[in-house]
């Protein structure tokens, strides 16, 4: 349920793919929030924390509560699941079921951050990794139960990275928040982020150097093709597995002599965390930990399959972001410069982005959203 890394070109410039994998297609929508959007962020039984954003955020998003006629879905309603900046600074939300717990008290009359708005605050207002770190320290920040997932508190945990390649990750276990540097600069899911560390010790033999030939007592072997290096390399989709591949292919794969080459070189080593339907399947009696959304319902009632939502490139030195859906093949881009002139909050369903269409940032600039005014 997501893989999250960073490669980097020849020249040492930052690029940032993930995918999202979930059993049911969500109403996500595409958002711009101007630089100058105020907003808050509200916990129960504490003060709301107002904040206005100094930089303009694009980013994929879900609304935070289920619409009703009276109550529409306003741009404030709007979470953060995946996000760039016009500085370069990029947030991702993955699948973290372990996340709550038992949580810190904090003063009734401190103003506390929900981790459901631990995206726009970060893109909003930051510019690199160094000035989230510094504001977390003395930031509160709290779980909270989310309508849109039928109560569940915050099953997440997230990733920032800038354009000079540092990545930070933030991560509740428990209800406990732990933030880490990520020298890998590859996240994915349980178990705990220190754990896939320790983890990769295991794979020191890892190399990317084809051996084709060895000799078993009189008997030279010979390999019939290329590619035996990644034999040892986990073959399962799971969390753990997936994050050895990806630091396996965005430490090894060819580094780029162009932004565009950089961009493909990209798309080709995220196509390995692509997941059609029905590849692995949940049987109903064998129970599933998948993340359900109230309101939406599984496709024919019975086996739940997980499959790539979406995945997503950021170029984080051109401020350029692309997107692929499941039902396309191709990558929309999204250029953060030309949105820079929208002054107000832009929002476009994924229904309406059209795949054949290899640029929708107009698209995206003629549509318009209300704003829900803060309390």
């Amino acid at each position: 349920m997501c893989t999250a890394l960073v490669y980097r070109d020849a020249a040492g410039k930052a690029y940032f793919g993930r995918t999202l994998e979930l059993t049911v297609d969500l109403p996500y929508l595409m958002a711009w929030f101007p630089a100058g959007f105020a907003t808050c962020s509200q916990i129960a039984e504490h003060p709301p924390l107002n904040f206005t954003t100094r930089y303009g955020v694009l980013a994929v998003t879900m609304p935070a509560r289920v619409p009703t006629k009276d109550a529409p879905i306003g741009s404030t309603d709007l979470k953060v699941l995946e996000g760039l900046n016009d500085q370069g600074l990029t947030f991702s939300l993955l699948s973290y079921p372990l996340a709550a717990g038992v949580e810190a008290q904090v003063p009734s009359e401190a103003a506390v951050l929900s981790a459901s708005d631990l995206g726009l605050w970060a893109l909003g207002q930051f510019g690199s990794v160094a000035e989230v770190k510094a504001a977390l320290a003395t930031q509160p920040v709290r779980l909270e139960a989310l309508e849109v997932l039928g109560g569940v508190k915050s099953p997440f945990h997230y990733v920032v990275n800038d354009a000079s390649g540092a990545s930070f990750v933030i991560e509740f276990h428990q209800g406990t928040m732990m933030t880490y540097d990520n020298p890998v600069r590859v996240m994915t899911n349980a178990p705990r982020f220190d754990w896939h560390l320790t983890n990769l010790d295991n794979y020191t033999f890892l190399s990317n150097v084809d051996r084709p030939t060895a000799t078993f007592g009189d008997y030279v072997a010979t390999q019939p093709d290329s590619g035996v290096a990644t034999a040892s390399l986990p073959a399962s989709n799971t969390s753990v597995g997936r994050f050895v591949r990806a630091a396996y292919y965005a430490q090894y794969a060819e580094k780029a002599d162009t932004p565009n080459r950089a961009v493909t070189t990209l798309a080709h080593i995220m196509n390995n965390f692509d997941r059609p339907r029905g590849i692995t399947i949940d049987l109903p009696e064998g129970g599933t930990s998948h993340l359900e959304v109230q309101g939406l319902e599984q496709p024919g009632g019975g086996a739940t399959t997980e499959f790539t939502c979406w995945t997503s490139i950021a170029d984080l030195d051109r401020k350029l972001f692309f997107l692929r859906t499941y039902d396309a093949c191709n990558y929309i881009r999204f250029d953060l410069s030309t949105l820079a002139g929208a002054s107000k909050p832009l929002v476009l369903p994924f229904q309406r982005l059209n795949g054949e269409v290899p640029d929708a940032t107009a698209a995206l600039a003629a549509s318009g959203a209300s704003a829900t005014p803060c309390a």
